[in-house]
């Protein structure tokens, strides 16, 4: 099968696994730097060129590795394949939903998957309301569109939440506001789910003075088993979105578990490393059962 990898660089961890599975098991694998490809429209039928190289129909599938600050332009680069008929494991439409804080929480709300009470807005003028509607102090405040734990600040008093909401809203910059989970003390969990299957579980603990528990942010972690209803939480989640592949992430709250995020991309070494599992294997084993070769 020729697979299409569509990541930045083979240095990144999780891309580099990725491609030595699927060498393992006997596949053709080209990473395809989507940051230097372009879609030409109009004439004939429309074409997805790497650099000057025509890449519209080399690969059975794709396995898409968007960052965070080129998520429209590579998601539009997996629709072309989309509708080129290539299988990837992550649709253009989820990636771009699951990289949105709001759109998920939004989704996870209306079909019923506990999450932090969570408010957003634009309005300057009423930020004090905003804060006690949320019960006031210390509150999270996060942005739409941020990535392994960049962009989320916890404001421990109501004059610097004030102050940090102000600041945003006046940069024209997309946030949101969530209850602070004290109880959840520095610790979440990943559930990692590949083909609508929980493969790796861990939990992450934050650095003492650092409320953030993501690894990149110096986290240690733990491999743990779930609970029946934290892994029904994640398996549903992932599903509303429509994911192929997803990291899903929960933290523990005196009321039960809480979801606050789903990764459309998420990172193999911490949850490879606490877990021992191989997740790169599972994931390519997941592209053989689900696509199809394309006679080219």
């Amino acid at each position: 099968m020729d697979i299409g990898l569509l990541s930045v660089s083979l240095g990144v961890y999780s891309t580099r696994r990725i491609a030595e599975e699927a060498e393992i098991r006997g596949h053709y694998i080209d990473l395809i730097d989507h940051t230097k490809c372009s879609v030409k429209l109009g004439s004939d039928t429309p074409k997805i060129y790497l650099n000057k190289e025509d890449v519209t129909n080399e690969f059975d599938a794709i396995i898409p590795r968007i960052g965070a600050k080129v998520t429209k332009h590579g998601a539009a680069i997996v629709n072309e394949f989309e509708l080129n008929g290539v299988f990837t494991t992550a649709k253009s439409s989820s990636i771009i939903k699951a990289r949105n804080k709001v759109k998920t929480l939004q989704i996870m709300a209306r079909c019923g998957v506990p999450i932090p009470e969570t408010l957003f807005s634009i309005n300057p003028d009423n930020i004090e309301t905003q804060l006690t509607l949320l019960g006031g102090a210390p509150v999270i405040i996060k942005l739409q569109e941020g990535t392994q734990g960049l962009g989320v600040i916890l404001a421990e008093s109501k004059k610097s939440a004030k102050s940090i909401i102000d600041t945003f809203y006046k940069m024209d910059t997309s946030i949101l506001l969530q209850r602070f989970i004290k109880e959840s003390n520095g610790e979440d969990i990943r559930i990692f789910i590949v083909g609508n299957k929980v493969v790796a579980s861990m939990k992450r603990t934050s650095e003492a003075g650092e409320f953030r528990s993501n690894v990149h942010r110096g986290a240690s972690t733990l491999a743990i088993e779930p609970t029946a209803y934290e892994c029904k939480i994640a398996l549903r989640a992932v599903k509303e979105l429509d994911l192929g592949v997803a990291g899903v992430d929960l933290i523990r709250s005196k009321n039960g578990p809480l979801l606050i995020e789903v990764n459309a991309s998420p990172g193999l070494e911490g949850i490879e490393d606490a877990t021992g599992v191989n997740i790169a294997k599972k994931i390519i084993e997941y592209v053989e059962k689900n696509a199809f070769k394309r006679r080219k």
